[in-house]
């Protein structure tokens, strides 16, 4: 099996992207947790190709040169363009002063634990809106989501009669 380095491997997503290509990624990392999950979940992104607005997930490259899938707080338009300000699901602290050029990928649908999520499904939804409202409480609001996912999770794995 043959390894590929991970920048050099994202740089092609993004060229494929700019050819007006649609591409999946697996997630790796956990800022965007609880909604997306490191190595079990997938996304779909594509050029974007309509203003960008609070709640948007999309890809981009710091000034670093690093690749990052967040999720816009806000936006700030005027005569000189747009700046973002992004946030991760599983992250309390917003990177702000994100540039337009920056932004290659906008998220138009996920693979969540096996089950394709997009844009008007109830947890694309709930992240997009309610989540982003909640952010200076998210970690108490964290813990209450697991353990209800995990009451879900016991409730649906107990043999029906």
């Amino acid at each position: 099996m043959r390894e590929v380095d991970t920048e050099s491997y994202l740089g092609v997503l993004k060229e494929l992207v700019q050819e007006g290509k649609t591409v999946s990624l697996l997630i790796s990392g956990s800022s965007m947790s609880p909604f997306l999950i490191h190595h079990r979940d997938y996304i779909y992104f594509k050029a974007p190709d309509r203003p960008l607005k609070r709640g948007d997930m999309v890809f981009y490259n710091r000034d670093s040169g690093q690749y990052i899938m967040h999720r816009i707080r806000k936006v700030h338009r005027d005569d000189s363009g747009s700046l973002y300000d992004m946030i991760g699901d599983g992250q309390r602290i917003t990177e702000k002063g994100i540039r337009e050029d920056q932004i290659f990928g906008l998220i138009i649908r996920v693979k969540r634990n096996g089950k394709d999520i997009q844009p008007g499904d109830f947890w694309w939804e709930f992240f997009r809106t309610f989540w982003l409202s909640v952010i200076p409480i998210r970690r108490p609001v964290s813990i209450l989501y697991e353990k209800c996912a995990g009451l879900f999770r016991k409730r649906s794995e107990q043999p029906r009669e």
